[in-house]
């Protein structure tokens, strides 16, 4: 199968922008604000929590539209002019409340256009390979724009991780507009069967879908995964910037995120070589078994270099999920035509475990230490990683399709 390099491009350019500012604005409000950790964990909060809201509905749009490229470079401008504004107007609180709230709206439109996209251009048969494919460059594009990130704050100013974010999202937005309209087949992107036609099969009963008892473990098990490993690396972040600046603490996050990214890459490439292979399930559980050894870590080790290395463990649990979640998805929707809702659910249990990470954490750390909060995350991982293990199938099935001699394009 042939790539498509401009979705490549874009998710190159998207690493940055959907989660480039997370981990620096944790820093920036601690040592450049002076902002207290439990501040610190409201802001992250709303952000989350605002995906949260939009999610599932972001996915039943993105299911019904066909302007799904116009939606997705909207979403980056957009990403991008709310994190020039947390700079240019930090000294109002409000302002970084609302740009918060804007870039959580955007971002849940953001992951599930992407994989529509894909699934419309490439069809459920190359799914996997192109979707691996744009994990890896995800990732890639997190290590380029970490590697500038980190010149900028040692070397200029700590401000520049804020306009590197806003240069990345021009350049999504820019790959975007390169990406065939014509090639995206509508019905295909939706998890339909009917690959020949934009017109072809209804969406299943909403009620059908939600129905199947995996979805519904599956999203306990990913609410687990996000509410062990969201709060783990801004934890560490504050916990070294306690005693130096806010621009060794930024210069710290590239480091960890640099050496994060390039794990990632390399799982992303390993789960789509793999992932039909093996399955997803002993992939998945790989990641899970992995948080609660990295939390441990974190709370015993305290020297920079050391927890730098271990950020390579939540390079491979996260490069996995990144990759392993969309292949689950699209099992478990296959031939509903309700695949960017389900996605979008997902996605909003994420954020949703994302957020009770950020808040619960910091609270934990304001009234208790870093240890207790770091011993807290990593009972969740094991807990969530038992669910999986015993209640959650192997949803990778042998299946053929009627359509699969039919091109996924759209036919001009």
């Amino acid at each position: 199968m042939k790539l498509n390099k401009a979705m490549l491009g874009t998710n190159f350019f998207a690493g940055d922008v959907v989660g480039g500012l997370g981990p620096y604005l944790a820093i920036y409000l601690l040592a450049g604000l002076q902002w207290s950790p439990g501040s610190i964990g409201i802001v992250l909060a709303i952000g989350s929590l605002t995906t949260v809201a939009f999610q599932t509905p972001a996915g039943a749009f993105i299911d019904n539209t066909s302007s799904k490229r116009l939606l997705l470079a909207s979403c980056a401008l957009l990403i991008g002019a709310a994190t020039l504004s947390i700079l240019l107007f930090s000294q109002y609180q409000i302002i970084i409340y609302v740009a918060q709230i804007l870039m959580g709206i955007a971002i849940a439109f953001v992951g599930p256009c992407i994989a529509a996209i894909t699934l419309g251009i490439s069809g459920p048969e190359h799914f996997t390979v192109q979707m691996g494919a744009n994990q890896a460059a995800n990732h890639s594009g997190n290590v380029f724009a970490a590697l500038l990130g980190a010149g900028l704050a040692l070397w200029i100013s700590a401000e520049g991780v804020f306009w590197l974010v806003a240069m990345m999202a021009i350049g999504m937005a820019i790959c975007v507009g390169m990406v065939d309209g014509s090639k995206i087949n509508h019905n295909a992107a939706r998890g339909g069967l009917t690959h020949s036609s934009n017109d072809g099969d209804e969406p299943s009963a909403l009620a059908t879908v939600l129905s199947d008892k995996r979805l519904v473990t599956l999203v306990m098990c990913v609410f687990m995964f996000h509410f062990a490993n969201a709060a783990m690396l801004p934890l560490v972040s504050q916990k070294l910037s306690i005693n130096s600046n806010v621009n060794i603490g930024i210069a710290f996050v590239s480091a960890c995120i640099i050496v994060a990214q390039f794990w990632m890459v390399l799982m992303s490439l390993l789960c789509a070589a793999k992932a039909d292979a093996w399955g997803r399930k002993p992939l998945f559980l790989l990641a899970f078994f992995i948080l609660p050894i990295r939390g441990l870590l974190f709370m015993w080790l305290e020297d920079p270099y050391a927890l730098i290395s271990v950020q390579s463990l939540d390079g491979i649990a996260n490069g996995i999920f990144g990759v392993i979640i969309l292949l689950i998805a699209a099992d478990l929707t296959h031939g509903t035509g309700r695949f960017n809702l389900v996605q979008g659910a997902l996605a909003a249990v994420v954020g949703i475990g994302s957020a009770f990470s950020n808040l619960i954490a910091e609270e934990i750390v304001q009234f208790f230490g870093y240890a207790p909060a770091f011993i807290t995350l990593a009972s969740l991982a094991l807990v969530g990683g038992f669910m999986y293990l015993i209640l959650m199938p192997e949803t990778l099935q042998k299946r053929v399709d009627t359509d699969t001699d039919v091109s996924p394009h759209q036919t001009s």
